[in-house]
């Protein structure tokens, strides 16, 4: 069965990126990289939004190119990455060039379902913090793979926002890291 992942790395006290959008205090190890890696290996898609994509597609393709300086598994990481069909939701359509990318104009339970089934693997969603939003909205969202970083912004933006309704989760996995950082593995019940 096809999954719809949301990976997140967080603070302790749950923001995805401080107010100015900074995330100067993410912890990466090589630990982690393995499952990153893991996490796209096992996908057939990403569901990005129109800037998390653009993001990606200014980056991940120079590194899978060999153009940016990355150790191996970044450069495997991005080759991935570029393998994966890539759906994007845009409303204005101005969606940045990259293979294998999909426009998706609204994000719907119909939407989400017809992504599942042109997967060849689970639907991995990175960043795209309206999107989750709409995502958790419609419960359409399975998993939830936050890794906490040992860090208390007191600030910042978070991986929902106080509009959202509560949202039961199920421990599946409680992995640390060399770093510090944690990965919490959760289903999303509901």
């Amino acid at each position: 069965m096809t999954r719809l992942i949301v990976s997140m790395w967080t603070t302790v006290d749950g923001y995805v990126a401080g107010l100015d959008d900074s995330m100067d205090w993410l912890r990466a190890d090589s630990d982690l990289m393995d499952y990153e890696l893991d996490l796209v290996e096992n996908a057939g898609a990403l569901l990005l939004g129109r800037i998390t994509h653009a993001d990606f597609a200014s980056y991940w393709p120079a590194v899978a190119a060999g153009e940016v300086d990355a150790d191996e598994g970044n450069r495997r990481y991005a080759r991935r990455l570029d393998q994966l069909d890539k759906f994007v939701a845009s409303r204005s359509g101005d969606v940045a060039p990259w293979p294998e990318t999909r426009h998706v104009e609204e994000v719907s339970a119909s939407e989400i379902q017809r992504i599942k089934d042109h997967a060849d693997g689970d639907v991995v969603v990175y960043g795209s913090l309206s999107l989750i939003s709409t995502l958790n909205a419609l419960h359409a969202i399975d998993e939830f793979h936050l890794v906490v970083n040992p860090v208390l912004l007191c600030q910042g933006k978070p991986v929902l926002g106080a509009d959202q309704p509560p949202t039961p989760l199920e421990l599946r996995e409680c992995r640390p890291f060399s770093s510090g950082a944690v990965l919490l593995r959760y289903a999303a019940r509901g």
